[in-house]
């Protein structure tokens, strides 16, 4: 099988540049990937993007409001968002979820009205939702165990995870999945590999949440599509799998949570 970047903002590049990238990632063995959406107010753009697809790679996108962009964007409803994903290509919802990281409390209680509503679209679509999660462990937590109780399961995984154990285990519980991003390389995220090593295989997704956050041995540069192959290499070998089985093993996990993906 073919790697999956599940998760980069294509949004971030030209139409030319994007031609380019895609080459690189089709040269370092790539088959599909995932433009994901931060502003409602952006998805013609998100679905533009799928367009540029090659014969050998495919372009999927998402539609949804990232927390950092609530206080910009209008709030969309549930039935607003569930309307957005009847073109062929939103495969998703999202990226939503909660960045304590910086702001307001009054922030961090929009952020949590824009997630719940995300919540609420994925579960009448039973497309995934692709969650934020930086510094809110514990309210991640509490609202999908809570929205789950009020309005049944849906499909999710937390994407570039840097968080606890605890919230994947409550993740997995939930039968969410959990996408891996280039930090797992990283010299100083020790903590992360000690979490990763701990989840289970078949929940594992791998991304590059490009432009951003490059894998060694690029770290510091401008991250693309290809450079998921380094980190699934990287994590192939900290899990003890050999790199061709971990990487049919992502994509196999990719087309079960992604199911419109075909």
């Amino acid at each position: 099988m073919l790697l999956v970047d599940s998760h980069c903002h294509l949004d971030f590049f030209t139409d030319e540049e994007i031609t380019t990238l895609l080459d690189h990632a089709v040269e370092a063995g790539l088959g599909e990937l995932v433009t994901i959406g931060t502003r409602i107010s952006k998805a013609d753009k998100q679905k533009h993007i799928t367009t540029l697809a090659q014969s050998n790679l495919k372009i999927w996108c998402t539609v949804g409001t990232h927390p950092e962009y609530v206080k910009d964007e209008v709030f969309a409803t549930s039935d607003e968002i569930s309307a957005l994903t009847e073109h062929p290509d939103v495969i998703g919802i999202g990226e939503t979820g909660l960045d304590y990281f910086y702001g307001e409390p009054h922030v961090f209680t929009k952020q949590q009205e824009f997630f719940r509503a995300h919540i609420q679209a994925a579960q009448k679509t039973q497309l995934p939702l692709c969650i934020h999660a930086r510094d809110a462990d514990d309210d991640i937590a509490r609202i999908l165990q809570e929205e789950t109780e009020k309005g049944g399961s849906f499909p999710f995984l937390i994407h570039c995870f840097t968080s606890s154990l605890s919230l994947a285990q409550a993740a997995l519980a939930l039968g969410g999945y959990i996408s891996i991003s280039g930090i797992v390389t990283f010299k100083k995220a020790q903590e992360l590999r000690d979490v990763i090593v701990q989840l289970p295989v078949d929940r594992i997704l791998v991304e590059t949440d490009s432009p951003y956050l490059a894998p060694v041995p690029h770290r510091g540069k401008q991250n693309e599509p290809a450079f998921v192959a380094h980190t699934a290499r990287y994590v192939a070998e900290l899990i003890g799998m050999s790199e061709g089985d971990f990487t049919n093993q992502t994509t196999e996990n990719f087309h079960r949570l992604f199911t419109k993906a075909t």
